[in-house]
């Protein structure tokens, strides 16, 4: 359990990659998260929005793929310590996606406000 802990920044920012490593190669979620994510990156660069909007799509989409990092993580934890069905640990998982859910809700009205000032510009 200690294992993580103090130890130098490089190493742990292994651990970090080696985690989102994992959750790009189990997660179909999180491989079209990351395909939306650069898509929004292209299309910025192309549209040349203000730095106020690259930082609102920006922070948008890390709170997504960050929600679904964490629900990845619950997931496993929940699977790990109570492999059969259970309906506390279905209403913790659920909780988890609903996270996911309103961090993607938060990213869209971000995009649909970005959509709308680029349109009256």
């Amino acid at each position: 359990m200690t294992a993580h802990k103090n130890q130098s920044f490089p190493r742990r920012l292994r651990f970090a990659l080696g985690g989102l490593r994992h959750g790009l190669r189990a997660e179909n979620s999180l491989k079209i998260q990351a395909a939306v994510f650069v898509v929004a990156v292209i299309a910025m660069l192309i549209l040349r929005p203000g730095p106020l909007w690259w930082a609102l799509v920006l922070l948008a989409s890390a709170a997504v793929i960050a929600a679904e990092l964490f629900n990845t993580a619950i997931e496993h934890l929940a699977d790990h310590l109570h492999p059969q069905i259970h309906p506390q640990i279905q209403i913790v998982k659920d909780c988890a996606a609903a996270a996911v859910l309103v961090a993607v809700l938060g990213a869209l009205a971000v995009a649909l406000a970005l959509l709308a000032h680029l349109l009256t510009k």
